[in-house]
């Protein structure tokens, strides 16, 4: 695993308003920059990297040829009518995305204090109040970004917002412990089964499962995220180990299904990357048959997330 972001490298890649998915009420969502796993499904592969990263999207290039003046590494040309990006040469310094007028070249990756996202989140502050909602805060791993995440939770808690993180669990659990305080609930992703995690996220599962059973342990509220994805990870092994680990658990408050959306293919090709698989849109049908078969096994509450 890569050592913790320090608050001075972490970067934001997006803050959604008026989210309605990531915990009770209407929320809004601060998304982190750089994560440790790699899974095959991610739908926001710019979170991936740490680094600041552009989109490219060529139906939008009107060949003004703004980019290619400004860009200092002259990563940007026209070639039969044709603009092509060098992104060998690309350095992310974002002068070509600020320069563009059409859009085609985008910046993903910004560094906000503390401080500013706060600014941000206290703008929806009305609608927390109305909705029970509350500031979420994802990724990318947030808990990769440590120092940044617990000085942000902490002037959430001054503020008296609600709280969550989403996290994969892959991470020193001092850190989650020192967290907890801070945290209202917790979203843990429960990604593939023990026999196939390593290949389909990245990493193992025996530090997250083990972090899992700390945090339950110390009385933590949780909802268990499970991306459902056919045919990738949708083996009966993960679905006994998703009802076994809940029966286990005292502090779960539901379990979300999440089945696969393709929301992320059209990012890979902006950002100049192969699809890491190539994964079915499950059926209605499929997606109820499923649910009702979790729902029959647990008297935990399990909903479509």
């Amino acid at each position: 695993m890569p050592p913790d972001m320090t608050a001075a490298d972490t970067k934001i890649f997006d803050i959604g308003h008026f989210s309605v998915h990531d915990g009770p009420g209407i929320r809004t969502t601060v998304f982190l920059k750089g994560c440790p796993l790699r899974c095959l499904w991610c739908h926001n592969p710019e979170s991936q990297s740490e680094k600041s990263e552009i989109f490219f999207t060529p139906s939008r290039c009107v060949g003004c040829g703004a980019c290619f003046t400004v860009c200092p590494a002259s990563c940007h040309r026209m070639e039969n009518k044709m603009h092509l990006f060098d992104r060998k040469r690309c350095t992310q310094c974002g002068i070509c995305a600020a320069n563009c007028p059409a859009g085609a070249l985008e910046l993903c990756g910004r560094h906000l204090s503390p401080e500013e996202v706060m600014a941000e989140v206290l703008k929806d502050r009305v609608f927390y109040e109305t909705s029970g909602g509350g500031m979420t805060v994802s990724g990318g791993e947030p808990l990769a970004h440590f120092d940044y995440l617990f000085h942000l939770l902490s002037l959430a808690r001054k503020e008296k917002i609600h709280t969550c993180v989403e996290t994969s669990g892959y991470a020193s659990f001092e850190h989650i412990r020192a967290l907890i305080p801070l945290v209202s609930l917790w979203l843990w992703d429960f990604k593939a089964s023990e026999a196939d995690h390593r290949r389909l996220t990245g990493v193992e599962a025996e530090r997250i499962r083990g972090n899992l059973r700390k945090l339950d342990a110390c009385g933590a509220p949780l909802v268990l995220r499970c991306p459902w994805i056919p045919e990738i990870n949708d083996s009966s092994a993960y679905s006994e180990e998703l009802l076994e680990i809940s029966a286990e658990l005292k502090s779960v408050r539901r379990i979300e299904i999440e089945p696969y959306q393709p929301l992320g293919e059209d990012k890979y090709k902006r950002l100049g990357r192969p699809l890491l698989c190539e994964a079915k849109f499950p059926s209605k049908k499929a997606s109820g048959d499923y649910l009702k078969f979790l729902q029959n096994r647990t008297n935990i509450p399990v909903v479509e997330g």
